[in-house]
């Protein structure tokens, strides 16, 4: 069985065309198709909609609903734990992700010693431009921090094996990053590359800023570059404070001058303050994502399922 789990998000005008283009494409795929539909508290009508789609296909379409918007992390988390397949893929509702490349990345999969397919885009086109330059900034800047390898471009678009797939869901951990967690567990991964695509209804959830607090996440979750970047500020403050006061005392003892220049020292106290400060806010994300694991929460509740439904 292929599983294909698809988190939601507002995507009541995506969802009809989505699966209508999914079932054509499984016409070409020898094994039995189940769709896992996971609703994230979306405000429009994709609750109704799955619904209906469970009901005209009871044996295809299954579907979670959270209580409430808990992020695509934990939608993706939920759909590959409620995933039955052998075979399980991750795709978006808006056809973003091209699906006639399943065909293609069952044949790899199961023809090659590889245990995942994943995707990635070999362009951006149709992405404001200061998007795609930070995008590309962060996977050069994760790559050179972290310890776990990201490829540029990769989207969560990708085709696993069930041992892949049971490896990801041991890592429970509460802050979630996908793409890292995808190149952690290790196993042999092989990307097909494909030109980006415009949504084919709705419209993004992803704003820039949403996107920049995702990727901070990313590297907090995989790096301590940060953590080493602030211990690295703090040693050259103080040992360049102390130069600064061996140079002041041996002016003064060789030279007479009392020490002047109180604008200067004002501007050298906001400049060191700001330093701490950036310090601590560093050190804080790690205190607060360690506060967030420690409480055991789970990633996600779920209000409703197609067995609710019958």
């Amino acid at each position: 069985m292929l599983s294909i789990v698809i988190p939601c998000y507002n995507e009541e005008e995506s969802i009809p065309i989505f699966f209508n283009e999914v079932e054509k494409i499984s016409q070409q795929i020898k094994h039995d198709v189940e769709y896992v539909f996971v609703n994230d508290g979306s405000k429009d009508n994709t609750l109704s909609c799955l619904r209906d789609l469970h009901k005209q296909y009871p044996n295809k379409v299954r579907y979670l609903s959270f209580s409430r918007n808990f992020g695509k992390e934990a939608g993706l988390y939920a759909g590959l734990q409620a995933a039955k397949g052998d075979l399980v893929t991750v795709m978006d509702a808006d056809l973003q992700d091209p699906p006639e490349l399943l065909p293609q990345m069952i044949e790899l999969i199961e023809t090659e010693d590889i245990d995942c397919v994943g995707t990635r885009r070999t362009t951006r086109d149709g992405e404001p431009a200061i998007r795609s330059f930070f995008a590309q900034m962060f996977y050069k800047l994760i790559n050179k921090i972290g310890e776990t390898e990201m490829v540029d471009g990769a989207r969560d678009f990708r085709l696993m094996t069930r041992q892949m797939v049971d490896s990801i869901l041991e890592l429970t951990e509460y802050n979630r990053f996908s793409k890292g967690i995808f190149s952690w567990v290790g196993y042999n991964t092989k990307y097909l590359s494909y030109e980006n695509r415009e949504r084919v209804a709705g419209e993004t959830s992803w704003s820039f800023w949403s996107l920049f607090s995702y990727s901070l996440d990313g590297i907090i979750n995989f790096s301590e570059a940060p953590l080493n970047f602030a211990s690295y500020i703090g040693a050259l403050s103080c040992v360049g404070s102390v130069i600064a006061m061996m140079v002041i005392f041996f002016r003064t003892v060789m030279y007479g001058d009392p020490t002047s220049g109180w604008p200067s020292m004002v501007c050298i106290f906001l400049f060191v303050g700001g330093l701490q400060l950036l310090c601590l806010g560093i050190i804080g994300k790690y205190i607060g994502k360690i506060f967030m694991e420690t409480k055991k929460r789970p990633v996600y509740l779920v209000k409703e399922t197609e067995k609710d439904n019958v």
